[in-house]
C-alpha cells in the first residue's frame, strides 16, 4: 500500500514509523472518562483519532476509562456511544473498558511490587502533598518507601480483600522523589475506594489510577499511537516508565496535540457539571452548552462539526479558536441546504383594508434560492397578517426601508402595501396597522409594477402556527471565562441573557417539522425543531445560528 502523505505533525510521525518499519499498522483509541457528556473539545479528539487511523488503513478503539466509580454513570456511557456514532464514526466490535483489564492491571501492580518498583504508603492528606515537594524544591522520601517487598505485597493483597478503610493505604511507584517532573515523584498507582462500579459491581474495592491504567490499557489493546491532549505531555515520562519497567515489547507511543480552547466557551467538564447541577442550564444537552448533545439539539449537523475539526487543524501549542468559525461551518452548510420559511417572532397585526373579507390567495415562494431542485411551496395570503414589530417605526430615520405611516414595503413573494394608520391600545402600545395593497404589484406578475426598497416576511393570521422560539447568545459574556482576576470567579461571567424566549407566529408548513429538521427563518437566522421539549401540540424551535457571517468577513479581509 502506498502510504498517504502526512498533513500534520502527528501524521508525519506515523508516516516515519511506517516507512522505517517500526510499525506495520496504525491503531489509535478514543479513551473518554464516563463522568460527563462529551463536548466540542472531545469532538476534535474523536475526529483526529478516527480519521488519522482511517487515512492509514488502521483501526480505532472506543475505550471507556472507568477507573473512578464515584463519578461514573451508565448514562454517561450511553451518551458517549451516541455522540461518537452521531458524529459519523464506528468502532465496530472494538468497544473496551479499563475495567476489562482490572485483573491484568492488578497482576502488573504485583509485578512492580516484586521488582521493588512499588510500595505501600501510609501517608495521608496534607502529608502526601508536603512530602511531594514543589516545582522548585525536591520531595522527601516517604517513611514507608523502603518497606520490605513481601510486606507491601501482603498489604496490597489485604487492600484488595477489603480489610482497610479508604485512605489508610495506597500503592505508589518507586521512582525518584527529587525528579524535576512532579509526576515522577513516586506517583499513586492504586487507592482504596469502596464504591460500587457500574460494570464490576462490588467485585473490587481498590481501583487503579489513570496514569497507571492508561499506558497498560493501550498496550493490552495493541495501540500503536496514543494521541492525547497537551496537558498529558508532562505525564509522558510516567507513561513510558510503566511500560519500560515492566519490560513490555511493542510499546505504544504517546503523542500530544493542543486541546481545543473556544472563545466564550467553558471546556472544563467539571465546570459544565456544576452548571447542570446548579440548574443554570436545562441539562447536559442544553443548546447553550458546548456538549455534542447540546450542539446537536441546537441544530448543528455532524458534517458541520467534522468540517470545523478539519478547519482548526492539529497544532503543538495551545491557542484560542474564535467561536465564529464554528458558526461559519454550520451557516455555510445550512445556507446551501436549509428550506426558507417565514416566521414572525415579535408579531404585530396588519389589516389590509382593501382586501376582500374571507378571501385567501395562494402565494408561491421558493424553498431555497441556492438550490433550484428544492422547488417551491404555496402559502395563503389574506386580509389579516402578522409582521415583525421591528419592521415598523412610527418615527423612522432617514433611509429606513421598512414600514411606517405613508411608507411602502413589499411582502415577500406577495404584494406591495402602504401603511395608512396605526391603532393603539389604552397603554399606548401598537395594536394593529391598517394598510392598503396594490393589486398590480404581485411579485413576478407585473414587470412594470412599482419597485420598493424594502421586503419583509409575513404570516397569514388565519393560518399561523403558534410556537415557542428560543434565541441563544454566548453562555458566557467574556471571551475567556476561565481567565479570572482577584475577587472574580468563572460564574461571574455567566450571561443572564444567554436565552431569550419568544412566542412566535410561523407559517403553517412548519407544523409538520420533525426533530432536528433545520430551516432558515427569513432574515432571522437558522432554526431547528427542539428534539426534547417540542411536541405536535407545542412546537419549540431553537436558533442554531444567526445569519450574520462574522467569520466569513474576517476571512475576506485577510
Amino acid at each position: 500500500m502506498k502510504i498517504p502523505v502526512a498533513s500534520n505533525f502527528i501524521q508525519e510521525i506515523i508516516v516515519s514509523d511506517l516507512n522505517s518499519g517500526k510499525r506495520s499498522e496504525v491503531h489509535t483509541r478514543f479513551p473518554p472518562e464516563p463522568n460527563g457528556y462529551l463536548h466540542i473539545g472531545h469532538a476534535k479528539s474523536i475526529y483526529l483519532n478516527f480519521t488519522t487511523a482511517a487515512k492509514y488503513n488502521g483501526k480505532t478503539n472506543l475505550r471507556f476509562d472507568d477507573t473512578n466509580p464515584a463519578k461514573e454513570e451508565v448514562e454517561y456511557v450511553d451518551s458517549i456511544r451516541d455522540d461518537v456514532h452521531w458524529l459519523g464514526f464506528d468502532w465496530e466490535d472494538r468497544e473496551f473498558y479499563a475495567s476489562d483489564y482490572y485483573g491484568k492491571l492488578y497482576y502488573f501492580a504485583e509485578q512492580l511490587i516484586l521488582m521493588g518498583k512499588a510500595y505501600i504508603c501510609e501517608l495521608q492528606g496534607e502529608a502526601v502533598r508536603e512530602y511531594r515537594g514543589t516545582l522548585t524544591e525536591a520531595g522527601k522520601n516517604s517513611p514507608w518507601r523502603d518497606r520490605p517487598v513481601q510486606e507491601s505485597l501482603d498489604l496490597f493483597r489485604r487492600m484488595r480483600a477489603g480489610e482497610f478503610d479508604e485512605g489508610a493505604y495506597f500503592l505508589r511507584a518507586k521512582i525518584d522523589m527529587a525528579h524535576p517532573n512532579m509526576n515522577m515523584r513516586d506517583p499513586a498507582m492504586y487507592r482504596i475506594k469502596k464504591e460500587s462500579h457500574h460494570r464490576t459491581g462490588d467485585q473490587w474495592c481498590i481501583y487503579p489510577m489513570y496514569d497507571f491504567a492508561h499506558p497498560l490499557s493501550d498496550w493490552i489493546e495493541g495501540i500503536t499511537h496514543s494521541i492525547c491532549t497537551l496537558e498529558f505531555e508532562a505525564h509522558r515520562p510516567l507513561y513510558d516508565w510503566f511500560l519500560e519497567t515492566l519490560g513490555l515489547e511493542n510499546r505504544p507511543q504517546q503523542i500530544e496535540f493542543a486541546r481545543l480552547n473556544l472563545s466564550y466557551t467553558m471546556m472544563s467538564k467539571r465546570r459544565l457539571l456544576e452548571l447542570v447541577q446548579s440548574q443554570v442550564v436545562m441539562g447536559w444537552d442544553d443548546p447553550r452548552m458546548p456538549t455534542i448533545s447540546g450542539l446537536r439539539r441546537r441544530g448543528y449537523s455532524p458534517s458541520s462539526i467534522r468540517e470545523f475539526c478539519e478547519r482548526i487543524g492539529v497544532a503543538k501549542a495551545d491557542s484560542m479558536v474564535d467561536v465564529n468559525l464554528l458558526y461559519f461551518c454550520i451557516r455555510e452548510e445550512l445556507n446551501a441546504s436549509a428550506m426558507r420559511v417565514m416566521a414572525v417572532l415579535d408579531p404585530i397585526k396588519v389589516i389590509i383594508d382593501n382586501w376582500e373579507e374571507g378571501h385567501f390567495e395562494e402565494i408561491e415562494v421558493e424553498n431555497n434560492p441556492n438550490d433550484e431542485s428544492a422547488g417551491s411551496r404555496k402559502i395563503l395570503f389574506g386580509k389579516e397578517l402578522y409582521i415583525e414589530s421591528s419592521d415598523f417605526m412610527e418615527d423612522p430615520p432617514k433611509k429606513y426601508h421598512r414600514l411606517f405611516v405613508g411608507g411602502v414595503v413589499r411582502l415577500k413573494g406577495a404584494y406591495v402595501i402602504t401603511c395608512q394608520s396605526v391603532v393603539k391600545d389604552s397603554d399606548g402600545n401598537i395594536k394593529e396597522l391598517h394598510c392598503t395593497y396594490d393589486p398590480q404589484s404581485k411579485s413576478g406578475s407585473n414587470p412594470n409594477a412599482v419597485r420598493v426598497r424594502g421586503t419583509i416576511q409575513w404570516v397569514s393570521a388565519s393560518h399561523a402556527v403558534d410556537a415557542e422560539v428560543r434565541l441563544f447568545d454566548h453562555l458566557f459574556a467574556v471571551e475567556n471565562p476561565q481567565d479570572t482576576s482577584e475577587g472574580e470567579t468563572w460564574t461571574d461571567f455567566i450571561n443572564p441573557n444567554s436565552m431569550i424566549v419568544k412566542n412566535a407566529k410561523l407559517e403553517p408548513s412548519l407544523k409538520g417539522a420533525t426533530p432536528e429538521s433545520r430551516y432558515q427563518f427569513m432574515r432571522l437566522g437558522y432554526f431547528c425543531l427542539d428534539s426534547k421539549d417540542s411536541s405536535p401540540e407545542n412546537l419549540v424551535f431553537n436558533r442554531t445560528v444567526e445569519l450574520k457571517d462574522t467569520w466569513g468577513k474576517i476571512q475576506k479581509k485577510s
